[in-house]
């Protein structure tokens, strides 16, 4: 039996290997580190929590087949997870976790991670709350955040002292808002380690407010967060109706404005739009700077694609890229999902990441394609009516039949799938959406004063409905 963790580990992955996709274990188990091996028990240290989970949810069976298989029947695996990556000279906080195989974390919840780091000690500082993996140099700039990420930076290295305070950046949901501000938390313990630097949600924040009326113990919260050098309160927007959460929060903003303390704030909206707050408050959310973030542009999607997938250690092909850039273009949450499914769907399946799974993951988790009446159905139906080919639809051909075919099968993606005009305009040979605009446009003419037309348009309608249903 095999008695060293190193080789040990090193016996796991020969067996691991030719159970898993090549693309599948550079990307989940070469980063994993054998850390040591107590009797019967291997621990293992994983890179993040998103890690763990991942490792828990899809190979934990692969796994105790290949640790059974080098140890014995009795071989047990625990995690080591890193949630705090250290300084410079120092090792990385991690949790140790046991293996998971009744799939229940110490809440009793299945697949949760218990979050270590709790404010229960509002007497003295604590943990700042962040997470280490967001930074500037992971975050993605484009026309929809230049202002707010310039601004941050800003902030990042001189909290405190610029005229960004408070910093309040608002935008739709998943849009990069609490990466931004984790960011720039991590920039200003890196740079500036003796300060305090605390990020909490808006719903701690009540909570824990909440907790100390009940336990008679507001001072002890209100002193807690008087300690604080940067503050960062993710969704402000929640503090809405809340009265004496507001009149705690106003008396700690002042102080710490006050004080030169730094203020960061984010919200889904900007302060003139929300509602039910004391103007007292509102008026001081005004005092600094206020920055939007919104959807991101094409070009701005397919970076932040190759980035991501970069940061996983794995290349995908430009035109999945682009696919996936020009069919979610509702907000970078959205985008991250789907890229995490195409992952899972690549090694689950065993398969090379191309635009086919690329499709085929699409269709399971995109509104937009939802519907068994996508783009792709369209021209199909479409090019076989006028007895053309798809591949004719996206030529740059302007004979006048496949220009028509074209336009017709544009007119009905725009009418019965949710995919914006880029995206339609993509799906057509990469033509641009002012061209899609003319498409429909000119089939609405026509409808109108050709009867022909007006038929063939009626005939597809059909053909296309007896599909949706």
């Amino acid at each position: 039996m095999q008695t060293d963790c190193v080789s040990v580990w090193e016996q796991c992955l020969k067996l691991i290997k030719n159970k898993v996709a090549e693309q599948s274990f550079d990307t989940w188990f070469k980063p994993i580190k054998p850390v040591k091996l107590n009797g019967s028990v291997l621990t293992i240290l994983v890179p993040s929590q998103f890690f763990y989970e991942w490792i828990e949810e899809h190979y934990v069976h692969i796994l105790k087949e290949s640790l059974v298989e080098t140890i014995g029947e009795r071989a047990k695996l625990e995690y080591s997870v890193v949630v705090d990556q250290g300084a410079k000279n120092s090792s990385p906080y991690t949790v140790k976790l046991p293996n998971l195989n009744n799939n229940k974390y110490k809440d009793g919840k299945s697949k949760r991670f218990i979050n270590p780091f709790e404010l229960d000690q509002m007497d003295q500082p604590s943990e700042s709350q962040l997470n280490s993996i967001y930074s500037f140099d992971t975050y993605v700039e484009g026309d929809c955040n230049r202002l707010a990420r310039a601004a941050g930076y800003a902030v990042a290295k001189k909290p405190g002292v610029t005229s960004f305070n408070p910093l309040m950046i608002h935008g739709s949901v998943g849009l990069g808002k609490t990466h931004l501000v984790h960011a720039i938390g991590n920039e200003i313990k890196a740079n500036l380690g003796d300060k305090f630097v605390l990020y909490v949600s808006s719903e701690k924040f009540i909570n824990q407010f909440i907790k100390s009326v009940q336990n008679n113990e507001v001072q002890s919260f209100q002193n807690f967060y008087l300690q604080v050098d940067t503050l960062i309160i993710d969704d402000v927007q929640f503090f809405a109706k809340k009265e004496k959460t507001q009149e705690m929060f106003f008396h700690i903003f002042n102080h710490l404005h006050q004080s030169g303390k730094q203020i960061i704030m984010t919200s889904d909206r900007p302060p003139k739009d929300l509602k039910g707050f004391e103007e007292r408050l509102l008026s001081r959310f005004k005092w600094g700077l206020t920055a939007d973030i919104y959807q991101p542009d094409f070009e701005t999607r397919m970076a932040i694609i190759h980035n991501k997938m970069e940061a996983e250690g794995i290349i995908i092909p430009d035109d999945v890229i682009e696919y996936l850039a020009y069919t979610v273009d509702t907000n970078i949450r959205e985008l991250e999902g789907v890229l995490i499914s195409l992952i899972a769907h690549s090694s689950l399946n065993k398969r090379e990441i191309d635009l086919e799974l690329a499709k085929q993951t699409m269709k399971n988790i995109v509104h937009d394609i939802e519907t068994e009446v996508g783009i792709d159905y369209i021209q199909k139906t479409v090019a076989e009516y006028y007895r053309l080919t798809q591949d004719d639809l996206k030529a740059k051909t302007r004979k006048k039949e496949i220009v028509i075919a074209r336009q017709i099968a544009m007119y009905f993606s725009k009418e019965y799938t949710n995919h914006s005009l880029k995206s339609i305009g993509y799906h057509f040979g990469g033509r641009d959406h002012s061209t899609v605009i003319h498409a429909v446009q000119s089939v609405n003419d026509t409808i109108d004063v050709d009867g022909n037309f007006r038929n063939a348009i009626k005939e597809l309608r059909e053909k296309l409905k007896i599909k949706s249903k």
